[in-house]
């Protein structure tokens, strides 16, 4: 419902609590600060991770979400392991309810953040569930199947995200193409399969071609293979 204020995070600073699935007890958190997409928690359990976790975040005894999450990063924050998490899997009820909590008791930072966002800083780095979505330039092989035309192609990736890429190739593809891939990342693992459609494809250079595909599901353990990857080189 409130999609296009998605972006903004909403420095709370609140004392909450978290039920862990492995937990029959509440855990204390600190909440630095949240939004639909994601939050970033301290707390003295331990999460691994590049992994998803289901929990129960509290805000207040009569305020509660049950979440999907992947833990995209961790840190430390005054003895307490600190996380980004994503949230992959929240009801549109529970992000109005979240959004009438925030506009009710934040409403200094609504009108201060909303139209120009913030960005969260950690070590003079943006934070990494900031950029999960966005495009990481990485150079490695190919291969596709056009499901179509039930014909093979090579190609070179342009950049990667969880959700998408680009590739250059030899062959012209037409939107809407669905493809099913193969890339092949230098960790000596087997190549990472995913299945996409084709967006857009514009000619490069005679004879070759950019096309950008949509994934159809978030490979969020593929692309910490292929940060790893990057990191390596």
């Amino acid at each position: 419902m409130y999609d296009y204020r998605s972006c903004v995070r909403w420095r709370i600073n609140w004392l909450g609590s978290v039920k862990l699935p492995d937990k029959e007890s509440l855990s204390k958190c600190y909440i630095t600060d949240i939004n639909f997409k994601g939050v970033r928690i301290s707390l003295e359990e331990k999460l691994k991770k590049d992994s998803f976790v289901n929990l129960t975040l509290f805000l207040s005894s009569d305020l509660f979400f049950d979440v999907e999450a992947w833990v995209v990063w961790q840190g430390t924050l005054e003895g307490l392991n600190t996380y980004g998490l994503l949230f992959t899997k929240m009801d549109d009820e529970d992000k109005e309810r979240l959004f009438q909590f925030i506009h009710e008791d934040f409403r200094e930072q609504i009108n201060k953040q909303w139209w120009d966002g913030v960005v969260i800083k950690e070590g003079g780095e943006e934070m990494e569930d900031r950029r999960i979505f966005e495009r990481f330039n990485a150079h490695f092989p190919l291969r596709f199947l056009s499901l179509g035309e039930n014909k093979e192609g090579q190609a070179i990736t342009q950049d990667i995200s969880a959700k998408g890429m680009s590739f250059v190739t030899n062959e012209e593809l037409a939107p809407h193409t669905p493809l099913e891939m193969w890339l092949q990342v230098p960790d000596k693992g087997e190549p990472i399969y995913a299945r996409g459609e084709v967006v857009w494809s514009k000619m490069a250079e005679p004879t070759k071609y950019k096309a950008g595909v949509e994934l159809e599901e978030a490979e969020f353990m593929s692309l910490s293979r292929v940060l790893r990857a990057m990191k390596a080189k």
